[in-house]
């Protein structure tokens, strides 16, 4: 068989390269003619064409091939990786030589374009950022998702838009709907698009596919896409993003309201209305091995449809057209959904105040008993986090009505829970400190911390249906009744510290599930940000003023963990005898701290070594403090 390597004027220099470092310099090197190539080329005998030049001249050539039905391989130019990649060609000329040399047995299906022949893809609409999202690179993972959260065309943000497209597909079937753009494809050709979508594309099924990017946020878009996608080729998963579509069909006519661009693999520009159809097993064309294992779609002619995310509706058409929100925008009947449970839950009445009333009782007496597992039965009675939620909306829509319920509930709230905790601290004849109000008495930024995250759990969980069972777990993250319990106890033993500390504690989960949720809302679409910027800016001030208390109880709480982490590995010879330090506990008792710890020792410590003990110890607590020893004798 008689090989003839078609190169353009641009790729000559690489095409006589290529043939040496392949140990092949007999093979005729034939620059393209101009025009048609049905008559300038007349091969004698059985000839199997190679290939190198531009995407326009390799277009060129597989539609001659197809025509004169001859075999072809191609050989990508340097710079032609994703090429080289979509074929599964090696990139060594020895190895390449090897299966480009030689006709495929199998015949694959070829993409046309309005006839143009499609070898990567075919894209309609935002072509910049439709390309981002499409190709992969030779960069690393990280350096893949980095490229594509920063794309070049961040800048044209606020004008992101979606437009209308109607589909036709070969049965007919007339399908409107609205995206940024469309994506074209007949077969796996390694891209991250591809490898999502790559159960349903095959070269050899007869069918293509149309893949609609249809965000419904900026954020979503820019930040969300290229994390769903980087998670979803990491873990394997073959799934498309939610407000993705695809439909499968022989043949689709796409037309759109608006003229838009149509880019054949960054080589032919046309414009729409356009027609895409597969011309099945029509060409022979040389691939390396995992080209043919990545195609998995059998054989079909039923059409597929999977639009489910994509807008189709007049209403929501319309908006995205006019522009994508920064965030998403959440559809009337997740409004009118949400905010009928919101109002519901937010409402004062007496199922709200028995509950509350009994998870006190059980939380204080919890408290006294020193048991963490009936202060957990309390968080689960307690129905304090229903309110908030029902606030955290109201500040996020400057809803009246959300607004007075939800601060008359909370109000209420506080109120029967400090009353009811104050009660039962003046009839139970016990004044002392368990660790369980202790814990409660020293909140940190660490706690504010879990509040925000709690918030963020609530409103995700009061969005979704499905997982509404989590709030459980958020309200016994966040402790709600517990701290308000501490405080009541304080007013009862007339203890105006125990109170304040106990107090701080909650604000600081009030105003850190206000916030988050509020904030949570706003992502998913529940306000437009020039509604809610005012309360997210209003909220974000209080937890920043919180946040100062905290964080000096943080610091605080270090230099404690530091003196016990010190302490606690201190050991010494003194006077032949060796001393170490174990069991150490450092508390503020009064208003002088205090270190209790364990001495282990040979014998009795003399005055001397007492004396010196106690240097020590003030020496790294750096200030005058008290200090209680249990000595142990080492026998």
């Amino acid at each position: 068989m008689k090989l003839l390597y078609l190169t353009d004027t641009d790729a000559a220099a690489f095409a006589q390269t290529w043939i040496e470092d392949a140990g092949h310099p007999e093979i005729e090197i034939m620059p393209l003619p101009e025009g048609d190539l049905v008559g300038a080329l007349a091969p004698e005998g059985e000839t199997h064409l190679l290939v190198s030049g531009s995407e326009a001249t390799l277009q060129r050539v597989v539609a001659y091939a197809w025509r004169m039905h001859l075999t072809l391989g191609i050989i990508p130019l340097p710079d032609q990786t994703r090429l080289r990649r979509a074929l599964s060609l090696p990139g060594n000329p020895a190895e390449l030589f090897t299966i480009v040399a030689h006709p495929s047995a199998e015949a694959l299906d070829l993409l046309l374009c309005n006839e143009t022949p499609v070898l990567e893809d075919v894209r309609i609409g935002e072509n910049a950022l439709l390309e981002t999202y499409e190709f992969d690179t030779e960069k690393g993972w990280w350096r893949r998702l980095w490229q594509r959260v920063r794309t070049r065309d961040r800048n044209r943000a606020h004008t992101l838009r979606h437009h209308r497209f109607t589909l036709t597909t070969d049965k007919e079937e007339t399908i409107a709907l609205s995206a940024i753009g469309l994506i074209g494809l007949n077969h796996n050709n390694h891209s991250w698009i591809g490898h999502a979508l790559r159960q349903e594309l095959s070269a050899t099924d007869g069918q293509l596919a149309v893949i609609a990017l249809a965000p419904t946020s900026l954020f979503e878009f820019f930040i969300a896409y290229p994390i769903r996608l980087a998670w979803r080729r990491w873990r394997q998963v073959t799934s498309l993003p939610r407000s993705w579509g695809y439909l499968k069909s022989s043949q689709v006519e796409i037309d759109s309201s608006e003229t838009l661009e149509v880019v054949v693999d960054d080589a032919v520009h046309l414009q729409t209305p356009v027609t895409l159809r597969t011309e099945s097993a029509a060409l022979r064309l040389s691939v390396g091995e995992e080209f043919a294992e990545r195609q998995l779609a059998p054989r079909s002619t039923r059409n597929v449809i999977r639009l489910a995310g994509v807008p189709r509706d007049e209403e929501r058409m319309e908006y995205f057209t006019r522009g994508l929100p920064l965030f998403a925008h959440a559809s009337q009947e997740q409004y009118a959904t949400l905010f009928s449970t919101l109002r519901d839950e937010a409402q004062l009445g007496w199922t709200f105040a028995i509950l509350l009333i009994l998870s006190t009782v059980l939380a204080t007496l919890g408290l006294f008993i020193n048991s963490a597992s009936v202060i957990i039965g309390a968080m689960l009675l307690a129905p304090l986090m229903q309110p908030i939620v029902g606030l955290s909306m109201g500040v996020l829509r400057r809803d009246t009505g959300l607004l007075k319920r939800g601060a008359l509930s909370i109000g209420v709230g506080v109120g029967l829970v400090l009353l009811s905790a104050m009660t039962i601290a003046g009839l139970v004849p016990m004044h002392e400190l368990g660790s369980e109000m202790a814990a409660r008495l020293s909140p940190t930024i660490l706690d504010l911390l879990v509040a925000i995250a709690s918030g963020v759990a609530a409103a995700y969980a009061k969005n979704n249906p499905d997982i509404s069972g989590s709030l459980v777990g958020v309200a016994i993250a966040v402790a709600l009744v517990p701290p308000l319990s501490v405080a009541g106890i304080g007013i009862g033993w007339g203890s105006w510290a125990m109170f304040a500390n106990a107090m701080l504690l909650f604000v600081t989960n009030l105003a850190g599930i206000v916030f988050a949720a509020a904030l949570t809302f706003l992502i998913l679409g529940f306000s437009p940000i020039r509604i809610a910027k005012r309360g997210i800016v209003l909220w974000a001030g209080v937890v920043l003023l919180i946040a100062i208390p905290l964080y000096h109880s943080f610091e605080q709480m270090k230099i404690r963990s530091d003196i016990r982490q010190t302490l606690s590995h201190l050991h010494f010879t003194y006077n032949g005898q060796t001393l170490a330090l174990s069991r150490v506990e450092y508390v503020q008792h009064g208003d002088r701290p205090q270190v209790r710890c364990d001495v282990t020792a040979d014998r009795t410590l003399t005055a001397r070594e007492r004396i010196y003990l106690k240097e020590m110890i003030t020496r790294v607590v750096g200030r005058p403090v008290e200090i209680l020893v249990t000595v142990r004798y080492r026998l």
